[in-house]
């Protein structure tokens, strides 16, 4: 089962582009407040952390692709009604 992400078994989860852009906006906020920090390490962590949000933004485009390319197969997930899985083994 899965604890996050929409599934047979957890039809009322979230779509993966949708936890990747709630995350990155949290990355977003952390940023904010560490933006006028002028110690070495505050700038270490924007290093990470800008680093970090353009390899979620990466992976927010890739869900979005897979997420279009099931849609334009098999028609809108009907996971939330408790519909069978897209593709995969239930």
């Amino acid at each position: 089962m899965t604890r996050f992400l929409q599934s047979d078994e957890n039809p009322s989860g979230f779509r993966l582009e949708d936890i990747l852009n709630v995350l990155r906006s949290d990355v977003l906020k952390r940023c904010v407040k560490i933006a006028t920090d002028d110690r070495p390490e505050a700038f270490h962590v924007m290093s990470n952390n800008t680093k970090i949000l353009d390899l979620l933004s990466q992976a927010i485009v890739l869900a979005q692709d897979s997420t279009k390319t099931l849609d334009r197969a098999f028609g809108p997930s009907h996971a939330q009604e408790g519909g069978a899985p897209r593709i995969g083994v239930a």
